[in-house]
């Protein structure tokens, strides 16, 4: 059998109602491919029907596998668990409502192959004119700001780490993931962040995008804890709990 080549993660939380339009847009993706392609569907303790969908595609298509906790843990936490689960060459995460398309994966691809880099992510912020319906100006804002405390805390010079739309070399990049200790949504940044440090390159790329009003992202509450993530990954970083030589997070 063919060694995988792609691994496309999708983390779910109470998707019931956007995840089967979404789940055939990347089975359709996956069968396009001349090279095999996973796909690891990641419920984070779904109360709603979504187990069911989810299982319910993974009994019908044989690159499908389905991995559920319980209770509710994060996205960041969804997303490493499925990385680390992961066997293809390449694994991208996306996320359940394709606010990205999946085809915009292509891209990432390309741009991995040109620049020899380990990580490729989506931007929104690149071109503008890719993006077919904006986030509300609070969002956008709050976005902005997000995007400042980021570059001050952690050295990043990147101009979107919210897209999600993310690719990696999975060998290169793979510490990175067992270093993450972010589970909510705010996990990008410690994860770029990581790849960063541990002597990985990142290439950013413009993106399609469209806003979904039905986002999970509660703007005062998760805002609030996605900046305090950022003061936590500073700490983190002064006193040494990222060493390559630490055990892995649980």
């Amino acid at each position: 059998m063919a060694e995988t080549y792609l691994s496309i993660v999708v983390p779910a939380y109470n998707e019931a109602e956007r995840i089967p339009r979404s789940l055939d847009a990347i089975c359709r993706y996956a069968q396009s491919k001349p090279l095999p392609v996973e796909v690891i569907l990641v419920d984070d303790g779904s109360t709603d029907a979504t187990p069911v969908i989810l299982g319910d595609y993974a009994r019908r298509y044989p690159f499908i596998s389905v991995l559920r906790h319980q209770p509710n843990r994060g996205k960041g936490y969804s997303v490493r668990e499925g990385v680390l689960a992961a066997q293809g060459e390449f694994v991208a995460f996306a996320d359940a409502d394709l606010s990205a398309p999946v085809e915009e994966l292509d891209k990432l691809l390309a741009a991995l192959e040109a620049s020899g880099a380990d990580a490729a992510i989506g931007s929104r912020a690149l071109d503008r004119s890719l993006i077919g319906v904006h986030q509300p100006w609070l969002r956008r804002a709050a976005g902005r700001a997000f995007n400042l405390m980021v570059r001050a805390l952690t050295g990043l010079k990147l101009s979107d780490t919210q897209c999600g739309l993310k690719l990696f070399r999975r060998a290169t990049t793979r510490r990175a993931f067992e270093l993450q200790r972010v589970e909510g949504f705010g996990f990008d940044p410690e994860l770029l962040f990581l790849i960063a440090r541990l002597g990985g390159s990142i290439v950013e790329t413009p993106v399609r995008w469209n806003d979904h009003p039905a986002t999970k992202i509660r703007l005062w509450r998760d805002a609030s804890h996605m900046f305090l993530d950022l003061i936590r990954l500073r700490w983190r970083a002064l006193t040494g709990a990222y060493s390559p030589e630490r055990s892995p997070a649980p």
